[in-house]
C-alpha cells in the first residue's frame, strides 16, 4: 500500500477541535454555496428570462429530487461513515475496500434512479396536485434532470470519500469550476437560445457531468489507500453489509422526509400561482441559509467517525458542542439580513408584486427558527459519526413526517391560510430539537461505548 498521509488529508484525532472543525467546514460552506447554485440560477434564469410559472415549475420540482437524491446520500452517507472510521483507525486493507465498494454500489444506484426518475416523475407531480400551468414545465424539467443523475451522484460519492478522509478543498475547486459553466450554459440555453426551462435543465446536467469527471480522475489518479482502483472495484460482503447497516436507516430517513416535503407542496400548490412562485423562491435562499449548517454536521460527522475509529470517545463527544456553539453564531449573522433584506432577496427571482410579498413573508416568519435547525443538524451529525443512523431516523421520521403531516393536516382543516401551513417546517424542527437532545445526553453515550467494543475500532 501507498503512503497513508496526503497532503490534504486532515487527521482529526489530534489538534485543536475548533480549529480543525472551522477550517474543514469552511471549504464545504463554499462548495455547498456552488452546488447550490445548480438549481437556484436556474430559478434566477427562468424567473426573469421565462416566467413565474416555469419558476413555479422548477420550484415545485426540488422535493421530488431530493426524494431520490436522498436514498443515495443517505448510503453514501454510510460508505463516508465507514471510510472515516477505518482512515480514523488506520486500516489501510479494509479501507481500500471500503472505497471500491462504495463504488461499485454507486454504479447500481445510478441505474437505479434513473430509471425511477424517469417513471416517478408523472406520478408525484400529481400527487402534487401540480396546477396544469404548471405542469407542464415541471414534468419537462425533471424528466431532464433524472436522465442525467449520474453525474451528480458519482460527483457526490467522489467527494464523499475525500472528506471523509479530510480532504474538503478539492471538492470545493471542482464545484466552483462546474458551477460557473452551469451558470454560463443558464444563460446561454434559456436567454440566447431561447430553449426555456429544457435549456435550464440541460445546463444543470452538463455541469453536474463535469464534476462528477472532476473528481473521479483525481480519485484514479492517486496513490493513496483511498484510491480508486478499476480492476479492484467490487462488493466486500462484510464492508457492504457495514455501510447498508448504517446508510440504509439514514436513506430511510431521508428519502421519507422528502417525500413528507412533497406533501407540504401539495398544500403550497392550492393556493395560487404566485403563492407557489413565491414558496420557490422562498426555498431557494433558505436552501443557501442552510449551507453553514450542512458544512458543520458533515465536519462534525467527520471529526466524531474519525475520533471514534481511533478509540478516542472522550474527543469525540467534544465535537458537536464546538460544533453547535459555532453554527450558532454564524446562523445569528445569516439569518438577521435575511428579514431585513427580504423583499430584495425575492425580488432577484421575479418582479411581480405578488411574489415578492409572499416570498417576504414567508422569510421573515420562517427564519427566526434557523436557531433550532442548528441543534438537530449538528447532533445528528454526530450520531451518524458513530454509526448510530437509526436514532436519527426514527427521530426525524417522527419529527419530519408523522408529527408535521399531523401539523399540516390539522392546520389545513382548521382555516388556518398560508402562514399556518409555513410553519410546518418550524414545528417540526422544534420537535426534532427537543427530542435529538434528549436522546443524545441520555442514551447515546452508552450505546457509542458498546459499538466501539463490538466493531472492533480500538486505537492501533
Amino acid at each position: 500500500m501507498a503512503s497513508f498521509a496526503k497532503k490534504k488529508d486532515t487527521d482529526m484525532t489530534v489538534g485543536s477541535i475548533p480549529k480543525l472543525l472551522i477550517t474543514f467546514a469552511l471549504p464545504l460552506m463554499v462548495g455547498n454555496v456552488f452546488q447550490q447554485l445548480y438549481n437556484t440560477v436556474d430559478s434566477i434564469i427562468v424567473g426573469n428570462f421565462v416566467s413565474k410559472q416555469a419558476l413555479a415549475a422548477v420550484g415545485c420540482t426540488g422535493p421530488i429530487i431530493n426524494t431520490l437524491i436522498g436514498i443515495f446520500v443517505g448510503l453514501s452517507g454510510g460508505a463516508g461513515v465507514v471510510i472515516s472510521q477505518y482512515y480514523g483507525a488506520k486500516d489501510r486493507e479494509r479501507l481500500h475496500r471500503a472505497v471500491q465498494t462504495t463504488i461499485a454500489l454507486t454504479g447500481v444506484m445510478c441505474v437505479l434512479l434513473t430509471a425511477l426518475g424517469v417513471w416517478m416523475t408523472p406520478f408525484m407531480l400529481r400527487l402534487m396536485d401540480t396546477p396544469p400551468d404548471v405542469l407542464g414545465a415541471a414534468s419537462e424539467y425533471l424528466r431532464i434532470y433524472f436522465w442525467g443523475i449520474s453525474g451528480m451522484l458519482v460527483y457526490n460519492i467522489g467527494a464523499g470519500i475525500l472528506r471523509a478522509v479530510g480532504d474538503s478543498t478539492h471538492p470545493l475547486y471542482f464545484l466552483i469550476f462546474s458551477a460557473t459553466t452551469n451558470t454560463v450554459l443558464d444563460f446561454l440555453f434559456v436567454k440566447v437560445f431561447s430553449w426555456g426551462i429544457a435549456g435550464a435543465a440541460i445546463a444543470t446536467v452538463a455541469a453536474q457531468l463535469l464534476s462528477a469527471i472532476l473528481v473521479m480522475r483525481m480519485l484514479m489518479a492517486s496513490d493513496a489507500d483511498y484510491r480508486i482502483d478499476l480492476q479492484a472495484i467490487g462488493f466486500d460482503l462484510p464492508i457492504l453489509k457495514r455501510i447498508c447497516q448504517i446508510g440504509i436507516p439514514t436513506s430511510l430517513q431521508m428519502g421519507v422526509t422528502a417525500v413528507s416535503n412533497v406533501f407540504v407542496q401539495s398544500y403550497i400548490n392550492r393556493f395560487e400561482s404566485s403563492c407557489m412562485a413565491g414558496w420557490a423562491a422562498y426555498n431557494k435562499l433558505d436552501a443557501f441559509a442552510m449551507l453553514p449548517l450542512m458544512g458543520f454536521s458533515i465536519a462534525v460527522t467527520t471529526f466524531v467517525g474519525q475520533n471514534f475509529g481511533a478509540g478516542k470517545l472522550d474527543r469525540a463527544h467534544k465535537g458537536p458542542l464546538y460544533g453547535l456553539a459555532i453554527g450558532t453564531v454564524i446562523m445569528v449573522v445569516i439569518l438577521t439580513p435575511m428579514m431585513l433584506f427580504a423583499p430584495t432577496l425575492v425580488r432577484l427571482f421575479n418582479q411581480e408584486a405578488e411574489v415578492i410579498a409572499f416570498g417576504t413573508l414567508f422569510l421573515r416568519m420562517i427564519t427566526p427558527f434557523y436557531l433550532l435547525c442548528t441543534v438537530n443538524q449538528i447532533y445528528s451529525g454526530a450520531l451518524r459519526g458513530v454509526g448510530d443512523t437509526r436514532a436519527t431516523m426514527f427521530i426525524m421520521l417522527f419529527s419530519f413526517v408523522l408529527f408535521r403531516q399531523f401539523y399540516l393536516y390539522t392546520a389545513w382543516h382548521l382555516g388556518g391560510g398560508i402562514r399556518a401551513i409555513a410553519l410546518g417546517y418550524p414545528m417540526g424542527w422544534i420537535m426534532c430539537s427537543l427530542v435529538i437532545l434528549v436522546y443524545y445526553y441520555c442514551f447515546a453515550s452508552r450505546k457509542a461505548a458498546r459499538r466501539a467494543q463490538e466493531d472492533g475500532l480500538q486505537p492501533l
